[in-house]
């Protein structure tokens, strides 16, 4: 098995797995185009290889939060199409400009930063906040910013028209009429609006849980790393691949008696005499401080172990209970390992979500970047 060159903790993340995934949510949305969400460092998973991924694999362009985000992708090479999802300072209009990135509008002054810089034939999306009530234009102020787009500089094109949805994961019936409205307001302001070559409203749980939301295309971000978006759509998630499994080496261990208790606080007691592993990963890496309070576990040998203790910055123990484990063996806190009779045994990222009462998404996100990332396999320029 792989390790990282520095450390005995690292994340394994599998390209093939993000591929198969695009290629599901190409069957799933066609004719709806795929565009990935790859901001946050692709969710954890290594924004410049993941877009090389998927860009391979089909989607036919990427999504970013941050300019900065679209100038790495651009320097590494990256030519797709690059949507800033939302507004960025006006400072930046000179980078966007020149890095050919595609802006989200919704504010005038926004745009006039952007036709100062004289760009020439740049595409502008306009978001309409159609109820998230997080960023957009409101529907009755859109046609007039629509329309500014192309009246106040005709280098610039209205290339798109788009909103989030806020409940899209959540199928229960006061939602799904949540969502309707939403895709409903997103309708009525088009009617008033130049037209745009694409329009666009779905976020990974609108894909696959909504088809009246996909629209022109589908912007599909946690689907794309293979884990769900919410737990009432596991069930459309069955063809998915994680692509992320956080693996370390047991650094030490010992044998601690009946009555003793560990870590700081002192917060675990042992009822019997054991064998304890320390794993050298902790809260600096993304393991939540109290993930050994909701039933955290590793796998040892394909054997669930508890997290017995607080977990500490770098480090957190496990009770292997009477099994033999030596340091150097291998440990699995997100991902899957073989057990002694041939099966597997797995724990995913949603697990820890579900214990911890939060989404995949945070999980992924939260694995920080002294944790070395390793391919499965070689990625192409």
């Amino acid at each position: 098995m792989t390790q990282g060159p520095d450390r005995w903790a690292w994340a394994e993340i599998d390209f093939d797995a993000i591929a198969h995934n695009i290629a599901v949510l190409r069957d799933t949305v066609a004719p709806a185009a795929v565009w990935a969400v790859v901001k946050a460092d692709g969710y954890g998973h290594g924004a410049v290889d993941v877009a090389r991924t998927v860009l391979a694999a089909g989607a036919e362009g990427l999504c970013v939060a941050l300019a900065q985000e679209g100038i790495e992708l651009r320097r590494a090479g990256v030519e797709a199409p690059i949507l800033v999802l939302s507004e960025q300072p006006p400072e930046s209009a000179p980078m966007i400009v020149e890095h050919r990135l595609t802006p989200t509008v919704y504010r005038l002054p926004f745009l006039d930063a952007l036709v100062e810089q004289h760009p020439s034939g740049m595409d502008v999306h306009l978001k309409i906040d159609t109820g998230m009530q997080r960023v957009g234009a409101h529907p009755h102020s859109a046609p007039t910013i629509g329309a500014a787009i192309t009246q106040r500089a005709p280098e610039l094109r209205l290339g798109g028209v788009f909103t989030h949805l806020a409940v899209a994961d959540d199928l229960s019936p006061d939602s799904v009429a949540f969502t309707r409205e939403q895709l409903e307001r997103l309708s009525k302001a088009l009617e008033h609006m130049p037209s745009a070559p694409t329009v666009h409203a779905a976020n990974s749980a609108a894909a696959l849980a909504h088809p009246d939301a996909r629209l022109s295309m589908v912007r599909a971000g946690i689907a794309v790393y293979g884990i769900s978006p919410g737990p009432g759509l596991d069930h459309l998630c069955g063809d998915l691949r994680p692509a992320m499994e956080l693996r370390a080496r047991v650094s030490f261990v010992k044998q601690v008696r009946a009555g003793s208790r560990i870590s700081y606080g002192l917060k675990h007691r042992f009822e019997r005499d054991t064998t304890v592993a320390t794993i050298p990963v902790g809260y600096a890496d993304g393991v939540p401080r109290r993930l050994h309070a909701v039933g955290g576990e590793v796998l040892i040998a394909g054997r669930r172990c508890p997290i017995v203790g607080v977990v500490t910055m770098d480090q957190l123990m496990v009770d292997c209970g009477d099994h033999d484990v030596a340091v150097g063996d291998d440990v699995t806190l997100i991902g899957a390992q073989t057990t002694a009779d041939g099966g597997i045994e797995r724990i995913r990222a949603e697990d820890w979500a579900a214990a911890l009462d939060t989404i995949g998404y945070e999980i992924v996100c939260g694995i920080s970047g002294r944790v070395p990332r390793i391919p499965r396999r070689s990625i192409g320029s």
